[in-house]
């Protein structure tokens, strides 16, 4: 159903509107020369060549193209960062474990070095 008929057909089913009578408005009278009449009569018609068609037209296709260019693209950018994410979800775990590890390895880095002092200090005291 065409959309005047879709209006049309739901229109029945209310109640016709009232609509206020509107009282007519006065124009003001205007001369008109005879120059201004012949103007107004002069039909205006928008004349367009088939050169200026044919270049609005590949430029409407130029433009589809470009769309469906920039469609296509954003549509790859959006898959890249879905993938991207959800690496990032997958690497999270794995960066938090080797975290701790630094923490440990630092830790007992700091031991032995503490340990290799109090021999290096023992040894001075030997050479004594």
């Amino acid at each position: 159903m065409t959309e005047f008929a879709w209006d049309t057909a739901l229109n029945e089913d209310r109640e016709p509107a009232v609509e206020p009578e509107v009282e007519p408005e006065v124009e003001p009278e205007i001369e008109l020369h005879h120059e201004d009449l012949q103007e107004q009569e002069e039909p205006t018609t928008l004349t367009l060549s088939v050169n200026d068609f044919s270049a609005l037209e590949e430029r409407v296709l130029r433009t589809v193209e470009v769309v469906r260019r920039e469609r296509h693209a954003r549509a790859a950018a959006e898959e890249r960062a879905a993938r991207a994410e959800s690496q990032l979800h997958e690497q999270v775990p794995i960066v938090e474990q080797l975290e701790k590890e630094v923490s440990l390895l630092r830790a007992e880095r700091d031991h032995v070095r503490e340990r290799v002092e109090r021999l290096l200090a023992q040894l001075d005291a030997l050479e004594l």
